[in-house]
């Protein structure tokens, strides 16, 4: 069998990557736009929240979406929504328009757009490539993600804000409107996902993925930890604008070349997943990256210095890039096709809900006892959920 992943899931890529170079733009530019609004940690701690908020209210029908509707049109769909919101929120920053709560209303439409995307993105991958080349394929995009996200991004968001507040979400709505022409190229196997799908699907759907989520002993006990994980990564990086600027004195660039380090990481963690996994390590690799991505940002309780705050970003961005790789590639191979984007979706809802309410658990903590307390949140959760991982995710002889 060839090991090529094919020229469908290059131009899949290529889309992806675009898009992700303008949500690493945004990632910046939008921490920014809040803090220039307002010096209030769980304010500028809310926009973060309000982007991943989304998943708790439309996360299940995207799944039923993507099963019944297909990857392409949803993808398509999602992706000119936020062109049209990013176009509105380009205007208000220009003519000084901007406030806090125009901030968080824009933020959660881009996360509605964003829980559709993903989604269909997931279910998308296993019908573009064989199976035995999930973990590679998933790797690349993973990569690709991260140099949007992480690399490319972030520096030319906060670049573009010093230069002019609106620029980023131009540019960020310009590579949306790119990614859709390459999505509009893919194959019609995407178009629809099951034939002769009728309505009901979306209704009965979100119920059937629950339920064989719930009965899936090794990927329920996944879906529960990733979500802890997710909170806890979300605390101390909604705060992470405050603590560069206050701590490590740190400016908008210099925050966004902070943030831009994580790539090194994050592409290593993603280009050695595949090996570190070999087809039936899952487990492991899931331990160890779950106790390595919460766990590491705890050393800022002891260093408060830059070259402690780049490790951290370095090496939590690797482990976070293995555990994402890991856990999707297990999903695409133990959950039948017809569900995969319903329990998908139930798992990215769980975990992008507890993303928001770390956010703002790591804003309200900061408020309270100091930036560094979310770091020693993140620790402690860490502890709590590789134990549980390690203990619930043992053999038992039975099928799971």
């Amino acid at each position: 069998m060839s090991k090529s992943l094919g020229r469908p899931f290059w131009t899949f890529w290529s889309a992806a990557s675009l898009a992700n170079v303008g949500d690493g733009i945004r990632l910046a530019a939008f921490p920014l736009l809040a803090a220039s609004l307002t010096d209030n940690p769980l304010g500028v701690a809310a926009v973060t929240a309000s982007q991943a908020l989304p998943w708790l209210v439309t996360g299940l029908l995207a799944g039923s979406l993507a099963d019944r509707r297909g990857a392409k049109a949803l993808i398509v769909w999602a992706d000119l929504g936020r062109v049209l919101v990013l176009a509105t929120l380009v205007v208000a920053v220009a003519v000084g328009w901007a406030s806090l709560p125009l901030v968080l209303a824009a933020g959660f439409l881009l996360g509605v757009g964003e829980t559709l995307r993903d989604t269909a993105a997931q279910t998308a991958i296993p019908n573009l490539v064989a199976k035995p080349l999930l973990e590679r394929a998933n790797g690349r995009l993973v990569a690709g993600e991260i140099v949007g996200n992480e690399f490319v991004g972030p520096p030319v968001g906060a670049a573009l804000f010093v230069a002019g507040a609106a620029l980023p979400f131009a540019v960020n709505g310009a590579s949306l409107a790119l990614a859709v022409m390459l999505v509009l190229s893919l194959p019609l196997s995407l178009a629809a996902r099951t034939a002769g799908t009728t309505a009901p699907v979306v209704k009965d759907g979100v119920r059937a993925g629950l339920r064989w989520l719930v009965r899936h002993r090794m990927l329920r006990t996944l879906t529960a930890v990733c979500a802890a994980v997710a909170a806890a990564d979300s605390a101390w990086f909604a705060i992470l604008v405050l603590y560069a600027r206050e701590n490590l004195q740190a400016g908008a660039v210099g925050y966004g070349v902070l943030l831009a380090t994580g790539a090194f990481g994050g592409l290593l963690g993603a280009f050695l997943a595949e090996r570190l996994v070999g087809g039936r390590r899952h487990r492991a690799v899931l331990t160890w990256s779950l106790l390595v991505t919460a766990g590491v940002p705890a050393l800022l309780l002891f260093v408060s210095d830059l070259w402690a705050a780049v490790l951290v970003i370095v090496v939590t961005s690797g482990s976070f890039a293995v555990l994402n790789v890991t856990a999707v590639s297990l999903r695409q191979r133990s959950v039948p096709s017809e569900l995969l984007g319903r329990v998908t979706a139930a798992g990215r809802t769980l975990s992008f809900s507890a993303a928001a309410v770390g956010a703002l658990v790591g804003g309200a903590l900061a408020s309270v006892a100091g930036l560094e307390s979310t770091f020693l949140f993140s620790g402690v959760v860490a502890v709590v959920v590789t134990a549980a991982w390690y203990v619930a995710s043992r053999p038992t002889g039975r099928p799971a």
